[in-house]
């Protein structure tokens, strides 16, 4: 009797000890890369590449830098390399050398995608404000916008294949501020995958301001 209250015990104690290891893997299978974050990313990327292929189609003149479908590119190849990441399978500590390249390949991919996403806002956000104020007529199959029509020697802007002006100064000024929100929206996913790829790796973050007193101690944050 005595003998199987101990195995009873000892079976009961390895159940504690293996319930939370358990529910801990669970939990990291889910946390380590939340699946919500490459949707989005996918859902933005392909959201801005269209965008930018319609401005496209207003006119062939139209710059890079004016179709940012190079920023929603990139980022659907964040969000495929997010969903490689979410299938492999997870082990702690990084011991598969996958999981540590997918991840640091991750983090650096999304910190490329936030960098480039500003760059789009500025730039769509300089071009919005200079269309909102051009003054456009048509020209041998062409629309000519300036900034002043009372300045001779103010700078003129020539879109090619545009028969009607309204393409430019209410079509395209709209796909501006779409590609504002759209990229702004972009860049805080982009934030938030580096943020969460940063935290499983290093789980905590400390502050140093308690350096200079004289009991020294670590402060959470």
């Amino acid at each position: 009797a005595a003998m199987g209250q101990k195995k009873d015990k000892e079976s009961r104690s390895e159940k504690r000890e293996g319930s939370p290891e358990a529910e801990d893997g669970h939990k990291c299978r889910f946390c380590r890369f939340p699946l919500v974050v490459a949707l989005l990313q996918l859902l933005l990327g392909v959201a801005v590449t269209v965008v930018a292929f319609l401005m496209l189609a207003i006119s062939p003149s139209l710059l890079a830098r004016e179709t940012p479908h190079w920023a929603g590119i990139i980022l659907c190849l964040v969000s495929v390399l997010g969903f490689i990441l979410y299938c492999i399978t997870y082990l702690p500590d990084e011991r598969t050398s996958a999981q540590f390249i997918c991840e640091v390949l991750y983090f650096i991919l999304c910190s490329i995608g936030l960098v480039l996403s500003v760059l789009v806002v500025a730039f769509a956000g300089h071009h919005y404000s200079q269309a909102s104020g051009f003054s456009c007529g048509p020209a041998r199959g062409d629309c000519v916008c300036t900034l002043s029509q009372e300045d001779p020697i103010a700078r003129t802007f020539t879109y090619e294949g545009v028969g009607d002006c309204q393409a430019i100064t209410g079509t395209l000024t709209l796909y501006f501020l779409v590609q504002i929100v759209l990229n702004l929206a972009q860049a805080l996913v982009c934030a938030a995958g580096a943020f969460i790829m940063w935290k499983h790796r290093y789980q905590v973050f400390f502050a140093g301001l308690q350096i200079g007193s004289p009991s020294f101690k670590w402060q959470k944050v």
